[in-house]
């Protein structure tokens, strides 16, 4: 059984910051890839950032130069620092971790239940 855990969202105003994190715990051999998503109100969910297990990183164009994802593989967890944050950046904001359980077998995807995140003044 494996869990993830998304924490630290909230009310800020513009120009903020806030830290995400994703935390993945249970019967765990390895997290690999960790994507960071958000959805705001009326709109389809999309992909933010993304950080290999290795540390490679790669963000959506409104997110760069703003984001930054990274990752403490022996807490297996993944942060997401938000900085000069807009009120478009109002969404759920959900990480999605792949996962092996056990050395050698295949790798599975899980979701967190969602952290909410506010820009308003």
């Amino acid at each position: 059984q494996v869990h993830v855990v998304e924490s630290g969202g909230g009310l800020v105003q513009p120009g903020e910051s806030l830290r995400l994190s994703c935390a993945a715990s249970g019967s765990i051999f390895r997290v690999y890839t960790v994507d960071w998503y958000r959805q705001a109100p009326g709109k389809q969910r999309e992909l933010v950032a993304t950080i290999t297990y290795g540390g490679d990183t790669n963000y959506a164009d409104s997110v760069k130069g703003r984001f930054t994802i990274s990752r403490d593989n022996a807490r297996n967890t993944v942060y997401l620092q938000m900085n000069s944050l807009k009120p478009e950046d109002t969404a759920v904001y959900y990480c999605n971790a792949a996962v092996q359980t056990s050395r050698g077998t295949r790798l599975n995807n899980y979701w967190g239940q969602g952290t909410p995140v506010n820009v308003s003044s």
